[in-house]
């Protein structure tokens, strides 16, 4: 993930986690990990979601001008990226801002690489 200035909404959305997200240990369970991962960057709207962040954390209004999509949408794309590990996001009074969960896509790259 790209550094962000403290000047942007969200910047400082997202403190260091504690840990990478941990992934199964047994290839079964890796195979199933990978699958949701996939399943999760399976949509155009998440894959751009996940560029975004990728270059800077946002809040949903900053998503929501950033693409084409309803605020309720681009929440829901949020929510099924969230439950895969991908993204996390911080309450700031009354927005939600995001980040990409730092190690997630480079888990799932080393998982992709097993293949």
């Amino acid at each position: 993930m790209k550094s962000s200035s403290n000047d942007l909404p969200g910047a400082d959305c997202c403190p260091a986690a504690a840990s990478p997200p941990a992934w199964p240990e047994s290839p079964g369970g890796r195979d199933e990990a990978l699958a949701a991962l996939s399943k999760a960057l399976g949509h155009p709207a998440r894959v751009a979601i996940v560029r975004q962040l990728g270059a800077t954390n946002a809040c949903v209004s900053d998503i929501v001008g950033a693409l084409p999509l309803a605020q309720s949408t681009v929440s829901q794309h949020l929510k099924v990226l969230k439950e895969a590990g991908l993204v996390r996001g911080e309450v700031e009074g009354p927005r939600v801002c995001y980040c990409l969960e730092p190690g997630a896509l480079a888990s799932m790259r080393a998982l992709l690489e097993e293949l």
